[in-house]
């Protein structure tokens, strides 16, 4: 196996944090590859910090650059969903590749977004950090503590495993039978819905906030549904659903109520999952 084939797993999950794009972290290793192939690697004492350095500025140059594409997105721009199973970011911890952890990570400018992740999910030191991005330690901390804050941290999203699970089949179901009173127990008060059609599919522009809200939206769109899937989205339990469009559903859970729903109905961000529901 190759340097670079041994790093790759973690360089993928890097890019996909930093850019919560399949296909804008993909480009960001093939470019990463063209300049190790092309390095004299005669001096790189640790392959995996000048790679994690090669990865990180090319995650933050796009991030940058797509800016002004993103302004131009028809309604809402979600994370687009990974099948982790199996992971393609190998044995490592998945908590934070969440779709709502990295649907926060989106208010963040680009150089917080570098530091959260690269402190908070690498633990790199703020002086390398620095190296990476071109600004002191300090400033690397005070980015960090400002991301931290304008997040409010992973771990409100600390849900057990099997009672993910449930939650989600249980709104499913009620969605599906129109189970109003079902869906008033799951949904939190001030549940947001997220839908992301990107212009291809019909879909809310808007957040949808409130559980009276919450619960007409869904209502009409579980009668839709013809057939499902459960798959391991992101490493969480997650669904795929075919009704007039076929879409990846993703929840997030506080204090064991429903609080965050994300619909991925942009066929272009569902490519990870060609062949399921075919």
């Amino acid at each position: 196996m190759t340097v670079f084939a041994a790093h790759r797993p973690m360089l993928y999950g890097l890019a996909y944090r930093l850019l919560g794009s399949v296909h804008d972290a993909e480009d960001v290793l093939q470019e990463a590859y063209l300049r190790w192939s092309r390095a004299d690697r005669s001096g790189v004492a640790e392959p995996r910090r000048y790679l994690t350095r090669v990865v990180a500025r090319l995650a933050v140059d796009l991030l940058r650059s797509r800016q002004a594409r993103r302004e131009e997105y028809i309604g809402t721009w979600l994370p687009e969903p990974v099948s982790t199973e199996p992971s393609p970011f190998g044995a490592v911890d998945t908590s934070d590749l969440s779709i709502a952890v990295l649907h926060l990570l989106e208010r963040l400018t680009p150089p917080q977004r570098a530091v959260y992740v690269l402190h908070t999910a690498f633990g790199l030191p703020y002086g390398e950090i620095g190296e990476v991005l071109g600004r002191s330690a300090d400033d690397c901390r005070q980015l960090h503590h400002r991301a931290s804050e304008a997040i409010g941290g992973r771990a409100r999203f600390a849900t057990d495993p099997a009672e993910h699970r449930r939650l989600l089949d249980g709104f499913v179901a009620a969605a599906r039978g129109g189970d109003v009173a079902t869906l008033e127990r799951l949904l939190h008060d001030d549940v947001v819905v997220w839908s992301d059609g990107g212009g291809r599919v019909r879909a809310a522009i808007n957040p949808i906030h409130g559980r009276a809200k919450a619960i007409r939206f869904w209502t009409k769109v579980g009668g839709r549904t013809r057939d499902l899937a459960p798959v391991r989205l992101n490493g969480e339990a997650g669904v795929l659903i075919q009704g007039y469009n076929r879409y990846a559903l993703a929840i997030s859970v506080t204090d064991g109520r429903i609080s965050g729903v994300y619909l991925m109905a942009n066929p272009e961000k569902l490519s990870t999952f060609a062949g399921v529901l075919s």
